[in-house]
């Protein structure tokens, strides 16, 4: 029988924390914590700190059904108050409407209502983002899932209800956050009602903060380019002794009388799920940024077992799905015209089937990997997938090199692994593939993955640019 490619809700939060995904907590549209957690939710012998609620501030097992305890599989441990950055923010200089409704102290309700109504939040300006929230709270924090986890306070306006957060931030980037709203000894987790700019993801949404000079690629919005299709493939795996479902993109008016070049994508329906890939791969198409691809949108329900384990997958992905395609469509057999991508723990079974594998693929598109280069850096990371991980880059510096493969290897420079992904672009260069590296101030999610896509697919599929400079 063919079976579901989406995984149980727990399994998939495992998964996602020990790979690097954004906390499942900031992906949920309300949560509510309001008493304390019991010991045995927390990590082990160590008692849940004190700031990750702020002063008194409570926690339940909720809290560790999509923080605390997720949070552990990668050591993550949300920053302490003063440590992150965030909290130095608080509003020193004021954002100029800011000043504007507090030139004469206490603002009143009805000019407040103005405040709110007449401006889109938050309110952006060079260097700085304000973000305002109105209503009765004992405290009022933004979550912001970037390195360690950083938690920022809003200070409340005296003798009103508004509380207001002034972050300094880096133009042109983005990043994804929560409000927490802390009453009565517990806390909720809200979207920012006053943005309307929103992110999703496989657990929900979140909000979504664009800094100064951000811009969405204009390739990656609906501009009535014509349509790729995506059908059904049935794969017969004796890797992994079942029957597979994968789906397949074809671009518009796919014609079997011509070579396509193959782009195999790890968790490719998230990909068109969350970070908008198949319109991106229309407009890249019809404007010629890439030539028409063949896509193979790769889904599994064990991520951090499949792709950290690599080797029965890298066997299903070449001996098994890649002859199915080339039995089915018209698939390049150039190398070069054969390219394996993944973010996160996709961008590790990537490298790895490459490897495992050479000759098959001759490009790769690495975004935000979960890599471990330097070993001391697993004692911060305890999860076994991370040794397995380790493991897995130690066999690849005794590979032979790879000369002639393109790789483009990308982060998020608020991302816990950053230095990371850079060391890796450096080691395949090391090991003679053509590597182009590029990072953006963002984090681990899927708008990240999705800005950087077209830059990725362009370098890894239009040689001959390079060749006629």
């Amino acid at each position: 029988m063919t079976h579901s490619r989406r995984a149980p809700a727990t399994m998939r939060h495992r998964w996602l924390w020990s790979t690097g995904w954004s906390p499942s907590q900031c992906s949920l549209t309300a949560l509510r914590l309001p008493k304390p957690l019991p010991p045995s939710c927390n990590s082990g012998s160590s008692p849940l700190p004190d700031w990750l609620g702020g002063s008194n501030r409570s926690t339940t097992s909720a809290t560790i059904s999509s923080s605390s305890r997720l949070a552990r599989y990668m050591n993550i441990q949300l920053s302490q108050p003063g440590f992150g950055g965030a909290d130095r923010a608080s509003p020193v200089r004021r954002h100029p409407q800011v000043a504007e409704l507090l030139t004469n102290g206490q603002p009143a309700p009805a000019a407040i209502d103005d405040f709110l109504a007449n401006h889109a939040f938050p309110l952006v300006e060079p260097g700085a983002a304000t973000f305002a929230w109105r209503g009765a709270a004992d405290h009022v924090d933004l979550l912001r899932w970037i390195h360690a986890g950083e938690r920022a306070h809003f200070e409340p306006v005296s003798g009103t209800d508004l509380w207001l957060l002034r972050l300094p931030v880096t133009d042109g980037g983005r990043f994804e956050y929560k409000l927490a709203i802390g009453r009565n000894g517990g806390e909720e987790w809200i979207l920012d009602s006053l943005n309307p700019a929103r992110a999703r993801d496989p657990f929900g949404e979140n909000s979504e903060c664009r800094t100064y000079g951000y811009i969405r690629p204009e390739w990656s919005e609906p501009r009535g380019a014509p349509a790729g299709r995506i059908e059904a493939v049935e794969v017969r795996s004796t890797a992994f002794g079942e029957r597979r479902e994968e789906q397949v993109y074809l671009p518009a008016g796919y014609a079997a009388e011509r070579p396509y070049p193959l782009v195999i994508i790890h968790d490719g329906q998230d990909f068109v799920s969350y970070a908008d890939l198949s319109v991106s791969l229309d407009n890249l198409i019809e404007v010629g940024d890439i030539p028409p691809v063949v896509a193979a949108l790769v889904q599994t329900r064990d991520r951090m077992g499949e792709y950290a384990h690599g080797r029965r997958h890298a066997r299903y992905l070449v001996l098994e799905l890649l002859p199915v395609l080339q039995s089915r469509y018209r698939i390049s057999e150039d190398p070069e015209d054969r390219i394996v991508m993944g973010a996160s723990l996709g961008a590790v079974a990537s490298l790895s089937t490459a490897f495992r594998y050479p000759g098959v693929f001759g490009g790769l598109v690495l975004q935000s990997g979960s890599f471990i280069l330097d070993e001391r850096k697993l004692e911060q990371r305890p999860h076994p997938v991370f040794h397995r991980i380790a493991r897995l880059v130690q066999a690849l510096r005794r590979a032979p090199q790879v000369p002639g493969a393109r790789a483009f290897v990308s982060t998020g420079e608020l991302e816990g692994l950053a230095e990371e992904n850079q060391a890796l672009a450096n080691f395949l260069r090391e090991r003679g593939i053509n590597v182009l590296f590029k990072s953006a101030w963002d984090g681990h999610h899927w708008h990240n993955w999705r800005d950087q896509l077209r830059d990725g697919l362009v370098w890894v599929l239009r040689r001959e640019q390079e060749q006629e400079r």
